[in-house]
């Protein structure tokens, strides 16, 4: 199945999309060990971290709305080369000791102008794929493959910071992922899958595929979409919490080296959930898929709560990221099917925004909880998390084969 997704983009896009991935995964972590090394406070490093989340959450839906409506051959290769330009300013900023303020502002900028290029391959395969007329197995595929990507490169990303740290220094990760998603950030937007979608899909292609980029008023959305947001804001919560609860319980357990080496476990599992995906039958319903996935979240995120060993902390976290994936990439599809091709760019970077944000907010609360009360005071905003993505899972939100019926429909939910 995963031949035909390299057939429609070839083998260098995949490669060039997942490196450009890497240095979204790599700044946050990146920016707060840069700032809490050159500051030497906490406190600003958090500030100026948040600062980052919320010029990504603020630009992210900006961006791909742009790519919508101009098509993402310039607007990510402008926002590719400004954001390694605002990057390698803040890392400069903050080995100069650049005022707090001003740092805040370079932060916000670095985290507005990321090219959002997860959202935007799977954005530009779902295209290629519904302009060759593919089944909904082959789609189905398209963005498992893709959630596996990303799933990877939040792995890999923050070790890479990790490792930067402990030889030589955190501005070293920093100015490596600049350098990298300048040139991998630009292959992606001058490959010639990128005049295939967005305002430039040709004219003879089926409907589905093709956007109404210029039209006089954007199509709206279904009402279903903003539950799919939300949810995708709690996934992202339940990441923040993990591993501000991880983070807590190998410091108290006296292995705080080891929250690296967990967080990467409960990924690689989630990636290799993710790639099973494309085996799942086409009869399965997504709606069906997404119920089942949440369910899995609760029952999976309840034992977090009781965890006191290291290799407690692995077993459960590790069996906790077959769910992630599974969760991620149904609703990525649900969305895909909901929302007109005019705004699909648009939708796709919201929901990267939402996790972002979900992730930001519940690292905060998480991880003054288990500094107050203890990790599973922390786990428990994951737990929270998981049985309100389960609850909204259950509410009718619309027949998703009917929204792709007729696109056209701006209102049509059940």
């Amino acid at each position: 199945m995963y031949r035909r997704v390299l057939a429609l983009t070839g083998p260098f896009l995949p490669v060039v999309s997942f490196l450009g991935r890497l240095p979204t995964a790599m700044c946050q972590l990146g920016s707060l060990l840069l700032v809490a090394e050159t500051s030497g406070s906490l406190a600003t490093a958090g500030l100026v971290g948040g600062a980052l989340a919320a010029g990504q959450t603020v630009g992210g839906p900006l961006l791909g709305r742009a790519a919508d409506r101009r098509g993402q051959r310039g607007v990510v290769l402008a926002a590719a080369l400004t954001n390694a330009v605002a990057t390698t300013a803040f890392v400069l900023g903050a080995l100069t000791h650049l005022a707090t303020p001003a740092l805040v502002l370079l932060a916000v900028l670095a985290g507005a102008t990321v090219p959002q290029i997860g959202p935007l391959a799977r954005t530009r395969t779902v295209a290629l794929a519904r302009a060759s007329d593919a089944d909904e197995r082959t789609v189905g595929a398209v963005l498992s493959f893709e959630g596996t990507l990303d799933e990877v490169s939040f792995v890999l990303g923050p070790a890479l910071v990790g490792l930067a740290a402990a030889f030589a220094h955190p501005a070293v990760a920093l100015l490596g992922a600049s350098a990298l998603l300048a040139v991998c950030g630009s292959a992606f937007a001058l490959h010639p899958t990128a005049s295939r979608v967005g305002s430039r899909t040709p004219a003879g292609a089926p409907a589905r595929a093709r956007p109404i980029a210029g039209a006089a008023k954007r199509p709206r959305l279904p009402a279903a979409v903003y539950t799919l947001r939300f949810t995708m804001g709690l996934q992202g919560a339940m990441f923040g919490a993990s591993q501000a609860g991880i983070t807590a319980l190998t410091e108290r357990l006296g292995r705080p080296e080891q929250a690296g080496l967990v967080y990467a476990a409960m990924g690689v599992m989630s990636a290799a959930a993710g790639l099973s995906m494309a085996a799942v039958p086409q009869r399965i319903a997504l709606t069906t898929r997404w119920r089942v996935a949440t369910a899995a979240l609760v029952v999976l995120s309840v034992p977090l709560l009781f965890v006191d060993s290291l290799l407690a902390l692995y077993a459960v976290v590790t069996l906790l990221g077959v769910a992630y994936a599974p969760h991620l990439i149904t609703l990525f599809g649900l969305t895909e099917r909901l929302v007109p091709p005019a705004r699909l760019a648009e939708s796709m970077a919201v929901l990267a925004s939402c996790t972002v944000a979900g992730q930001a907010l519940a690292l905060a609360l998480a991880g003054r909880l288990s500094q107050d009360h203890g990790p599973g005071a922390g786990f428990s905003v994951a737990v929270v998390a998981a049985g309100l993505c389960c609850v909204l899972a259950r509410i009718r939100t619309g027949d998703p084969t009917r929204a792709v019926a007729a696109p056209s429909d701006s209102v049509r939910s059940a």
